[in-house]
């Protein structure tokens, strides 16, 4: 694979299992160096670890903090920018679902958290992102939303709901922040991660079977798009939101 992000400096959120993970594999090959964040250290260093084993060149550094404290998130952005030089990649794929089911019986704390990690955290790092070094000198950000941002969810309704936010949050920060910043959003169906095993535990192929293309996602899936998405490939591409769903949502279904 060609080096075509070589030399820039990344920032990944949620990076220390799943798609988080995989996207920090996908811009270290092609070059980048990458920091990594999670809220639990010891997987975090796990993570870096294995990035580290890849043998890409990419330097990796492993930061963990809470996406939704505001003083971590500005930590994360300076520390890529001492470490790297530079901060051209902002990935927001941290993501939380406590809510599960009847939105009349939810708690509304929990719904206020989602909210809070999924979409406010998110835009506290573009923030960060901006001041630091893209106000400055450009960049590309790629939140990762979902599916269920797209269309009606059911029982993950609130998660759902903050993804719709999310997209319309990157819709409005493309406009914003253009011509210099690009900003985009990829929106996975089910994926099999450690995040989304509710969804698919009780039977792979039961699951798989709506799909078009009859299998479910893989990290690697999500991360090559995003790989695209914030290399110059993409540079007439903002404010888009790029469906990686195995053609679930041409179903009419989710």
């Amino acid at each position: 694979m060609s080096e075509d992000l070589k030399g820039k400096g990344a920032l990944v959120t949620g990076a220390s299992r799943g798609i988080g993970k995989a996207v920090a594999a996908e811009l270290l090959s092609r070059g980048a160096n990458v920091l990594i964040s999670a809220r639990k250290p010891e997987p975090l260093e796990e993570a870096a670890a294995e990035l580290r084993g890849l043998g890409h060149p990419g330097k990796v550094v492993a930061l963990a903090g809470n996406s939704g404290d505001a003083e971590s998130r500005a930590e994360q952005v300076r520390t890529v920018v001492a470490e790297f030089g530079s901060l051209d990649i902002l990935i927001n794929n941290t993501g939380i679902n406590p809510v599960y089911g009847s939105l009349m019986e939810a708690d509304l704390n929990a719904v206020r958290k989602i909210f809070d990690v999924n979409v406010v955290a998110a835009l506290g790092y573009v923030q960060e992102a901006y001041k630091a070094w893209m106000q400055a000198n450009g960049g590309a950000v790629v939140n990762v939303a979902s599916v269920a941002g797209i269309r009606s969810s059911g029982l993950i309704a609130a998660y759902g709901a903050s993804k719709a936010a999310l997209i319309r949050l990157t819709e409005e920060l493309a406009w914003q922040l253009g011509p210099a910043i690009r900003v985009n959003a990829v929106a996975p169906a089910v994926v099999k991660t450690k995040f989304a095993d509710a969804l698919y535990s009780a039977g792979e192929d039961a699951a798989a079977a709506p799909y078009p293309l009859k299998r479910l996602g893989n990290p690697e899936d999500v991360a090559a798009l995003i790989g695209f998405l914030v290399s110059d490939q993409a540079s007439w591409i903002t404010g888009e939101v790029v469906r990686v769903d195995g053609g679930l949502l041409a179903t009419g279904g989710i």
